[in-house]
């Protein structure tokens, strides 16, 4: 018999990419929930960094991104709900004033009240010419919920006094937590004894890779894809652990100006710091990507190494090209969709896990561990690829792009399988260290 592919009138297959799309802003809303229902009113409400606004305005915030995108913009609908604009705009007031929300079961009134009506939207819009803006809709919760998540780490590691111990010092306060507890131990049991391979280094011959993404998911500042030719260079397969950086510690690196750029010792000096933000001194933290860095301390460390960051392009390849076949990978592993099989991420594990514990999750060159877990700085400042357009807005990311940002790459285990794939960037100014950021080095 002859093998034949099911073919799709064209109503049918709108039909099934509306079913789609509703499936993942179900999915999406309920991660968030979730979140919104474990803060308390206090928390909520409360700056924890005057860089960031309160956790609960980026509630409020989905909510008047998602009606005046999906309802007003795409579906010509009026405003809803006036008194919360202002609010919620992203340019409307200072990030300190934000703190005099409305309480809780107001800001999940908007939140349901405007999903409503979205969802009604999805039924008949034409998503011809929209499916880009709703996808694009799903990364920007996914993104505010990332947020969200290292607010809470920093509001908790605050209360613990995380990063604040002298060396050695252990309290049982901070001890490993996890939604699914088992998960951590066993993954801990299993990988803590490989933690002598994370100083491996893979080398990545010369030649032409394809940068950047045309995909429907793919953001303006992915976009458009493109061939970009690179020299050899090695990378580690793993990314920097906390064993690792220790060793720079104990050797002074926070005390001593040579490792450090000008920049970089200026942040530190201001900063007075001497360990990463949400440093763990317990052994059982030793193969975990070491977390909460900033680019200058990243920059620093590599240096320490004999090593340097790598760019954001010799990052890209080493994750998503499959020299063998001349080929773009979505995701390392190739184009099978996310799971938890191959990397840390949606909160499963709700913490770092160790460099090695999702070999399933390689890439075509063999490095691990490039998705999920923590975001990776690199060498590049945050710019448009050539033949950049803005989408939906310019100031999405074209106002970023002003030399005082650097990109980094690969999510972390708080980001949202839509917000996660090789071509991905996010970018920050390099002495923020608030993010669930790590690293990995690179040398020629």
């Amino acid at each position: 018999m002859k093998s034949s592919s099911i073919k799709f009138r064209p109503s049918d297959r709108t039909q099934q990419q509306r079913d789609r799309i509703r499936e993942w802003f179900e999915q999406c809303r309920q991660g968030t929930l979730a979140i919104f229902e474990q803060v308390d009113e206090e928390t909520f409400c409360h700056q924890v960094h005057p860089d960031f606004s309160p956790v609960g305005w980026h509630f409020g915030h989905i909510a008047y991104t998602e009606s005046l995108w999906l309802r007003e913009r795409s579906a010509g609908l009026a405003p809803r709900f006036p008194e919360h604009r202002r609010l919620f705009m992203a340019d409307g007031l200072p990030k300190c004033d934000r703190v005099k929300l409305p309480g809780k079961a107001v800001i999940h009134h908007y939140l349901d009240a405007v999903r409503q009506e979205v969802l009604q939207i999805l039924t008949t819009i034409d998503l011809d010419r929209h499916e880009r803006l709703w996808r694009w809709m799903l990364q920007h919760e996914s993104q505010h919920c990332e947020t969200i998540a290292f607010l809470l780490q920093l509001t908790k590691s605050r209360e613990l006094g995380v990063g604040k111990r002298a060396p050695g010092e252990v309290s049982s306060a901070s001890k490993p937590r996890s939604r699914e507890s088992g998960n951590w131990e066993k993954l801990t049991t299993h990988y803590s004894l490989l933690a002598t391979h994370s100083n491996q280094m893979i080398k990545i011959s010369a030649g032409y890779f394809e940068q950047g993404s045309n995909a429907i998911d793919a953001l303006d500042n992915e976009r458009p894809a493109h061939q970009i030719y690179l020299d050899t260079y090695w990378i580690d397969r793993y990314p920097v652990t906390c064993a690792q950086y220790r060793s720079f510690m104990k050797a002074g690196g926070y005390q001593n100006p040579v490792w450090w750029s000008d920049n970089g010792w200026q942040w530190l000096q201001q900063e007075k710091i001497d360990r990463p933000l949400y440093w763990l001194e317990e052994p059982q933290w030793d193969n975990h990507p070491v977390c909460g860095v900033s680019w200058y301390e990243a920059e620093a460390y590599a240096k320490f190494a004999d090593k340097r960051l790598p760019t954001e392009a010799e990052w890209e390849k080493a994750a998503s090209w499959d020299a063998l076949n001349s080929l773009h990978r979505t995701y390392p592993w190739g184009e099978v969709e996310l799971d938890l099989e191959r990397c840390n991420c949606n909160y499963a594990i709700a913490q770092t896990t160790p460099v090695n514990a999702y070999p399933n999750g390689r890439s075509a060159y063999g490095c691990e561990d490039m998705l999920g877990n923590v975001w990776e700085w690199t060498a590049s400042i945050f710019d448009g690829y050539e033949g950049f357009t803005s989408y939906p807005y310019t100031g999405y990311s074209q106002v970023y792009f002003d030399g005082q940002h650097q990109v980094l790459k690969g999510g972390s285990w708080a980001t949202r399988p839509w917000a996660m794939r090789a071509s991905f960037r996010n970018w920050y100014h390099p002495g923020v260290r608030q993010i669930l950021a790590g690293f990995r080095c690179a040398k020629d």
